[in-house]
Order: structure tokens, then C-alpha cells, then sequence
């Protein structure tokens, strides 16, 4: 059972992590543009890149970090959902301080990345 809950916050850390450094790289790139993209192409965009950061993630971590069986979905389940709530925080914590806010440090666009990067994670992984 110890096995598994380190296997799950190895998990949820990479996805967190990878969503960090997207954030980090947005922000820096973002400023320049003040037009924000429609929602659903920045849903797909995030989806894309989540699927790429994904695959990055395989030449580092080549193995799955949670063993083959019922509750490898069951993280793909639920680790986006408490990245996406990380995220979420993050953008809160940031507008409290002043930050603009960008699209990633909202719950759903934070959902989506970290779901696409999940499964790539999940059907690639060893």
C-alpha cells in the first residue's frame, strides 16, 4: 500500500511539475499578446502540448511509476483532477498578488493538459 501512494505522488509531482514549467514558459511568452485565444482552441492547444510534454516525460521516465493493473487508471483518473486543483490554487494565489492570470492556471485548462500528458504516460509508459 506504501508502494502505491509513493507510486501516485510520483505520478501526480511529474504531471504538477511538467504543468509548472508550461506555466513558466507561458507566462514569459504570453505578456507580449494581450488578445486571448478563443477557449476551445486554447483547450486543444493545451491538449497538444500536454501530449507532447507527455512523450518528453517518456525519454526521462521510460517506465510507468504505478504497476500494470486497475489502479494505473484509476491514477489516470484521478491525478488531473488534483492537478487541475493545484492549478487552479496556483492562478488564485496569483491574482490575490496582483498577476494576470493565465488561461493554464484555471482549473479546466489545467484538467485537460495534465489528462492528455496522463494518458500518453499511460498508454506508452512500460
Amino acid at each position: 500500500m506504501l508502494e502505491f501512494l509513493f507510486e501516485l505522488i510520483a505520478e501526480f509531482v511529474l504531471q504538477l511539475f511538467g504543468e509548472l514549467l508550461v506555466e513558466l514558459g507561458l507566462r514569459s511568452v504570453a505578456e507580449p499578446f494581450r488578445k486571448e485565444p478563443s477557449p476551445w482552441f486554447a483547450a486543444v492547444g493545451y491538449t497538444v502540448f500536454g501530449a507532447i510534454v507527455g512523450g518528453l516525460s517518456l525519454l526521462v521516465f521510460r517506465t510507468h511509476f504505478i504497476a500494470p493493473g486497475p489502479l494505473r487508471f484509476v491514477n489516470l483518473m484521478v491525478t488531473p483532477i488534483a492537478v487541475g486543483l493545484c492549478m487552479s490554487a496556483l492562478g488564485t494565489w496569483r491574482e490575490r498578488r496582483g498577476q494576470r492570470r493565465l488561461r493554464i492556471d484555471r482549473f479546466l485548462y489545467g484538467y485537460v493538459f495534465a489528462l492528455s500528458l496522463g494518458a500518453v504516460r499511460y498508454h506508452f509508459a512500460n
